[in-house]
């Protein structure tokens, strides 16, 4: 079960995968050595499934993201149509959907002359490829890291001040205050 410090922990890995334990720790209201179990327990659990570095796509040339909906023949019966349409130079993601079409691909490119060629070159060449609709992103007001998909704690959760699995309340440093905190999910600013 995660509490609401792990929680905050996750919040503030997930802004900045970089950030030290002794940072993580004084806000948090932990020692290091107890953001460390903490982590170390999140991963294996497999909570944290790894680390990355956020690139600036336009830092190489592909400002340009669109999603685009591709339509299959036979989709059930085209096991390989994923993971050719993911092999595709300039597609991020490949997400595979229920409704009218069956695959959502996240793909970026130089300009509209470059998804055009991506398309009509990669994507439109696959014989299996029964339709194509795609979307241009004007603006992204939200990425991944920004915002934390789970901002309350499930039932049973360890709020309020109540131990969990991993110790929260043994280790805490004797100056942080007793009595529920505000969870760091909450305290999140809103860029616009």
């Amino acid at each position: 079960m995660i509490d609401t410090t792990d929680r905050d922990i996750l919040t503030i890995l997930r802004r900045n995968s970089c950030t030290s334990k002794a940072e993580i720790a004084r806000q948090v209201g932990l020692t290091p050595t107890a953001v460390f179990e903490r982590i170390r327990k999140l991963e294996e659990r497999g909570v944290i499934t790894g680390y990355q570095a956020q690139l600036d796509p336009a830092a190489f040339g592909m400002g340009l993201l669109a999603f685009v909906f591709v339509t299959a023949e036979r989709p059930v019966e085209e096991p390989d149509l994923g993971p050719t349409l993911a092999g595709i130079p300039g597609v991020e993601e490949v997400h595979v959907i229920a409704g009218e079409d069956c695959f959502l691909l996240k793909v970026r490119a130089a300009d509209t002359e470059g998804l055009y060629r991506l398309l009509r070159e990669e994507v439109g060449t696959i014989p299996t490829v029964r339709g194509i609709r795609t979307t241009i992103v004007l603006e992204t007001v939200a990425e991944p890291g920004e915002r934390a998909f789970c901002e309350e704690l499930p039932d049973g959760g360890a709020a309020n001040g109540e131990r969990d699995s991993a110790g929260a309340g043994r280790n805490r440093k004797s100056a942080a205050p007793r009595g529920p905190r505000p969870s760091l999910l909450s305290t999140v600013e809103k860029k616009y």
